[in-house]
């Protein structure tokens, strides 16, 4: 929480004229026979109609990045009335800058020829900005500073100039379709620890800032061949041999973004349980994706949670602008405060999404005036007590929404743990081998196998009023009975030695998986299992997908050695809509919301034991 931070400058630049898609051609040549057909689907998925280029039609560059970043700063100085002279700090982020080293806030500094002063750099990609922008704000925050210039620049373009390619170059997917995605520009910011004297401010109130990159591979990157993400640019003989094989392109493997909106969304669902914001007092979400599909992808998310900020009060401007990486956020707030009126009071919440390996960021500002009271910072009064960690308002929201958004919570750390056990860690660095994944299966199929059972367990003992609960779930188990047989079979095909099932054993933390879910099923009317339910069925329509690719593209394996994966990533979804149903009846009856604390309780705890089963994989 900041209380003597306030934006009272934006700037933008943004190189050239408006470049649209009939003439991308001119700027962005095509690279071999595909590419016009590839850029043609790209550029009707992205939305994205003008953009703009620091390079010439020749591919020569018309502006450096700090000179773009130079134009922007001065522009955003103009923009709040201050002086160069009046800047204390100067921090920036960016991909990449014009030099390896040193850094891009240095050569900022000195594209401005601005005085001496403290300045921060911060390389990633998409958020790169947000990191830039906490640095300053703390520093404010904290009395060291009382102004500080912030700034984001990309100049993806130059990475794609014809000039680099030979013609008929075969160039992967993962850097392909990027020609048609990223373009050029610069944003800044002027931050001060008091509002503008004369106008508007936004006064900053929480920067949330998290990577996930303990949890996943690589998304986006520059330095490594596709074919071999251990071997840096650095590790050849020479650049043009790194060249040569594709280790300086820019590349993304759009195929795990749908899990990067999965983490970003139960990181909202995380801030709004903890009253960080209130989705209906939200004014105006300013909102960075790459892509207008994924609009649609996260309207659609957050409105199943039911912590929709209302689409009337979006704002974008990818359409006008096109995607400009960690410039995206300053050139989109600038290009705001420019189209809309804003007023005293309302609420400007920004999200930012990273592929890189994975980082979310969030920004709330809230408008004020100049007659805003400054308080004393944070340094000055330590015995402040701390806001409560959750919002007093959610406790009148709806039963099933604020178990759902419990869950989500739960589901958040989850997913995290189990990304990051050893067996998945393998599939993430690209070191799974046949082996692990016999392994896994000799202790999957034992656990798979009981599934059924504990959930007709359950069905025995359930009483009234959950009667209506029985046949769903005994659809369920139906459904399931099967299923170990599938994997068993998965197992054979891929070389499994052992052909006598009963010979596979629960390992310490299946064994104590199993053991809770029988003692639970064996109580009258164990509603709560539905937690269980939640995360068993959840890592299949979730985690699954998304590992399914990487398992098979490591191991060259016939299809018939992954069914039951395959069947699980493609029918939980169904299985978790049918789970939504059974909640709600089970909600019906609960009157003090002791059962629905009961379900967030199991779901923790089964959980817990997933992730023990997981880790014992590999134990002796």
């Amino acid at each position: 929480m900041y209380r003597n931070v306030y934006l009272i400058g934006t700037g933008s630049f943004l190189p050239g004229e408006p470049v649209d898609n009939d003439n991308i051609d001119r700027f962005i040549k095509p690279v071999n026979s595909r590419s016009n057909r590839l850029k043609g689907m790209i550029l009707k998925e992205n939305g994205i109609e003008t953009r703009h280029y620091a390079i010439n039609e020749a591919g020569e560059t018309q502006y450096s990045l700090a000179e773009m970043g130079a134009h922007a700063v001065r522009n955003s100085l103009e923009n709040a009335g201050v002086e160069l002279s009046e800047i204390e700090m100067l921090t920036a982020g960016t991909c990449g800058g014009d030099y390896v080293v040193p850094g891009f806030a240095n050569m900022l500094q000195g594209e401005l020829k601005a005085q001496p002063m403290e300045t921060s750099t911060h390389i990633g990609i998409c958020a790169s900005g947000v990191a830039a922008l906490r640095h300053a704000s703390d520093a404010i925050e904290l009395g060291r500073v009382n102004k500080a210039s912030v700034s984001a620049c990309e100049f993806p373009s130059r990475m794609f100039k014809h000039t680099r390619f030979v013609e008929g170059y075969d160039v992967d997917f993962d850097s392909h379709f990027l020609r048609w995605m990223l373009s050029d520009g610069a944003g800044s910011f002027v931050l001060s620890n008091e509002p503008h004297p004369k106008k508007l401010s936004l006064k900053l109130k929480h920067i949330h800032l998290k990577s996930f990159s303990g949890d996943y591979a690589t998304c986006m990157y520059i330095g490594a061949p596709i074919t071999n993400m251990k071997k840096s640019v650095y590790d050849y003989p020479s650049f043009a041999e790194a060249e040569k094989e594709g280790s300086i392109l820019l590349r993304q493997n759009i195929r795990m973004l749908p899990q990067l909106f999965e983490v970003c969304l139960h990181e909202y669902a995380g801030l709004v349980k903890q009253g960080v914001f209130n989705p209906n007092e939200i004014d105006h979400f300013i909102t960075h994706y790459s892509s207008q599909k994924f609009e649609g992808v996260m309207e659609d998310l957050l409105t199943k949670m039911d912590i929709m900020v209302p689409k009337e009060r979006w704002f974008s401007n990818l359409k006008t602008r096109g995607n400009m990486g960690a410039a995206s956020i300053f050139i989109m707030l600038d290009d705001f405060l420019k189209e809309r009126d804003v007023k005293p009071g309302e609420k400007v919440l920004c999200f930012i999404p990273e592929s890189g390996r994975f980082s979310v960021g969030f920004i709330l500002f809230e408008v004020c005036g100049p007659d805003e009271q400054k308080k004393p910072h944070l340094a000055e009064e330590l015995t402040e007590k701390p806001a409560p960690p959750v919002d007093s308002k959610l406790a009148t929201s709806d039963n099933l929404r604020t178990m759902l958004l419990d869950l989500a919570e739960v589901w958040h750390d989850y997913r995290s743990r189990i990304w990051r056990t050893e067996y998945f860690a393998k599939i993430t660095r690209h070191n799974l081998q046949r082996e692990d994944y016999l392994k896994w299966m000799e202790n999957w199929i034992p656990q798979v196998r009981e599934g059924s059972k504990w959930m007709r367990t359950a069905v025995s003992n359930m009483q009234a009023p959950f009667d209506g609960l029985k046949e769903l779930i005994e659809t369920h188990a139906s459904e399931e009975q099967n299923d170990w047989k599938i994997l068993f079979q998965d197992y054979l095909n891929t070389g499994g030695k052992i052909s006598d099932t009963e010979s596979f054993k629960l390992n310490p933390g299946g064994k104590a998986l199993n053991d809770f879910m029988y003692s639970r099923a064996n109580s009258p009317s164990a509603v709560d299992l539905l937690g269980g339910i939640y995360i068993i069925e959840g890592t299949g329509q979730r985690i699954i997908p998304i590992m399914l690719p990487l398992v098979r593209s490591q191991l060259s394996l016939p299809s018939d050695c992954f069914k039951f994966l395959q069947y699980h990533g493609s029918n939980d979804e169904n299985h978790i809509s049918r789970w939504l149903m059974a909640v709600q009846l089970v909600l019906e009856h609960d009157h003090d919301g002791k059962i629905a604390k009961e379900i967030v309780k199991t779901a923790a705890r089964v959980a817990d034991l997933y992730c023990r089963q997981m880790e014992g994989i590999f134990e002796k």
